[in-house]
């Protein structure tokens, strides 16, 4: 592989939370474009000869958000019909794609029956590999990387979705009791018991991979909920419990109701209008401009994930 491939710019960018926590700063991976055009043949490659488990929904073929958020509310709904409880932990690892080993990482590649040519060439894109990070009073040295995914690679999802695919069979249940996103993870269960020992399976299997369930985000929420039902702890630590989650963008109500996602559909139609309104009422942009910045911007954030839901007359 050239040399100049394997030089990276990393910007940092702001997310939400206290502006002096590191944990809390984010960069993707400025990388060449040809590059990626070299990792997607290589993806293509890979999907041939690597079947990943039907609990895996990120970056699937024929599969997307709205199918995980789908399956969720419907099996909250089923339990809310037949009064019976259900108890969910939505589990959050703490920087997924960084801390993966890359002893791991073959690891499971060749497990997964991918051919050791293939392992190579994916080894070969990480070697020698440099980064340097850009943040707002210049840029560092070039430095090396040792652990992790290369964060903004188009081969990385499917590269983390085989780390993902080599936990045991007892860890990953049949979907929908065991739903992924990539690095999303939902467990559900009949019992809280029974939901709490699923996750202590995962944080115990996922640790050993190197990768960490993050104490703080990691959340519990409890469907058609009796008194005393109590909670979930994670090795002594009590996970905090919710009475709403936003699942892959699309929030969930322990209730069953789906008022609040229906508004958040609306504000973020309109944030998008005002977001393009410049665009949109400007009479020298011809309709069919408009009609694409329209679909695309507003429309697209509007009815994000509402086929997924019931709607009342109220709404």
């Amino acid at each position: 592989m050239p040399e100049e491939w394997r030089s990276v710019l990393v910007p940092i960018f702001k997310n939400k939370g206290d502006v002096q926590s590191c944990s809390n700063y984010s960069g993707i991976k400025l990388m060449s474009h040809t590059m990626k055009v070299w990792e997607r043949v290589v993806e293509a490659r890979l999907r041939k000869v690597v079947e990943i488990c039907e609990q895996q929904y990120g970056f699937m073929p024929r599969k997307s958000t709205t199918d995980a958020i789908f399956a969720l509310r419907i099996l909250m709904e089923k339990y809310r019909d037949g009064q019976r409880e259900l108890h969910c932990v939505f589990v959050d690892l703490e920087k997924a794609y960084d801390r993966v080993p890359r002893e791991e990482l073959w690891y499971c590649m060749r497990k997964s029956g991918v051919a050791e040519k293939y392992v190579r060439v994916v080894q070969d894109m990480y070697e020698r590999s440099r980064t340097v990070v850009r943040c707002a009073v210049g840029q560092t040295e070039e430095f090396s990387v040792e652990v992790g995914l290369h964060q903004g690679s188009a081969l990385s999802p499917f590269l983390f979705a085989i780390v993902m695919d080599q936990l045991p069979e007892e860890v990953r249940q049949e979907s929908p009791w065991t739903m992924m996103f990539a690095d999303d993870i939902v467990i559900c269960s009949e019992s809280r018991e029974q939901v709490e020992e699923n996750l202590e399976r995962w944080r115990f299997a996922l640790e050993r991979r190197g990768m960490k369930v993050s104490r703080t985000k990691t959340e519990y929420m409890c469907v058609n909920e009796r008194e005393g039902s109590g909670t979930v702890r994670l090795q002594g630590e009590e996970v905090k419990k919710v009475q709403e989650f936003k699942y892959l963008g699309s929030t969930v109500q322990s209730n069953g109701e789906c008022g609040k996602e229906v508004k958040k559909r609306v504000q973020a139609g309109w944030n998008g209008w005002r977001k393009v309104s410049g665009v949109l009422c400007d009479q020298k942009i011809s309709a069919r401009i408009k009609g694409k910045v329209y679909r695309t911007v507003v429309r697209a954030a509007m009815l994000y994930g509402l086929e997924t839901v019931w709607f009342r007359d109220s709404h």
